[in-house]
């Protein structure tokens, strides 16, 4: 009696890519993103990192002198200089990071082009390395300004990194937002600068919260960035009792825009990168 045929084995089922090997891959992808960036940015040189701590630097002291001038002694403390650093730093890092990732579409958009290059590794690779460079930069100028400026403040080293994470991820959370608003029409650019000049003036960088009267400050609650610039300062001056700042007001509405930017950006990519 002849052997019946054994029967065939299933076929083996499609091979697909491991997540973490993913993970790993967009990694090198934003690893590689940040480096080309760094040489375009900062160039090849010394002199572009150089100007990076320069050009806060210089804000802070055309403040200091220009303030000393007309006032005996800042808000807090005895330094002029420390002061408006501790207010502008925070600043600053939101304001890069807002514009750098408003622009990450554009700034890749031919890299983008390849398959292995995805929308949200552009945006990562921006965010990460200009808050690297913004935190690396403060952190330079506020230990130099301790050091040599004479000042005796005992820092309180969570409040700094809170109010710097925070301003890095409302910028995160704008600039996403910005992105898409940015692609579809590039005059918003324009308007947004013109928008957000008088920021400088209402976040708490030149005068103190306290020191507003109680009608204006109903209004400047609203702005997130004079809690990130209050809380700076907290951990610089243990007296100052900072009792308006929101943490969650600010991680909320941070999170609510970066969620927002973020479908947005998922569901409008390609658009705003064939346009």
């Amino acid at each position: 009696m002849p052997e019946s045929p054994l029967p065939a084995l299933p076929a083996d089922p499609p091979r697909t890519a491991r997540p973490h090997r993913r993970r790993f891959a967009s990694g090198r992808v934003i690893l590689a993103l940040m480096l080309r960036e760094m040489s375009t940015s900062y160039g090849r040189t010394p002199g572009g990192y150089i100007w990076a701590l320069l050009e806060p630097l210089g804000g802070i002291l055309i403040l200091s002198i220009g303030f000393s001038l007309l006032v005996r002694s800042p808000p807090l403390g005895t330094s002029f200089i420390l002061f408006y650093a501790t207010g502008l730093m925070p600043f600053d890092l939101f304001r890069k990071v807002s514009m750098t990732t408003a622009k990450s579409l554009r700034f890749s958009r031919q890299l983008l082009a390849y398959p292995a290059v995805s929308w949200i590794d552009a945006l990562l690779a921006r965010f990460l390395l200009n808050t690297l460079t913004g935190v690396t930069v403060s952190y330079i100028l506020l230990s130099a300004i301790l050091i040599f400026g004479g000042s005796r403040s005992v820092v309180d080293i969570w409040p700094v990194l809170t109010a710097m994470s925070l301003a890095a991820l409302l910028g995160l959370g704008v600039g996403s937002v910005n992105a898409v608003l940015m692609g579809f029409y590039p005059t918003w650019e324009s308007i947004w600068a013109i928008i957000t000049r008088p920021l400088f003036i209402v976040s708490g960088i030149l005068l103190l919260y306290e020191h507003a009267p109680n009608t204006l400050q109903d209004i400047l609650w609203w702005n997130p960035l004079l809690h990130i610039v209050g809380e700076m300062r907290s951990g610089f001056y243990p007296m100052y009792d900072a009792n308006y700042v929101s943490l969650v007001y600010v991680l909320l509405l941070s999170m609510a825009l970066l969620a927002f930017g973020l479908l947005l950006l998922r569901r409008f990519h390609r658009e705003i990168l064939d346009d």
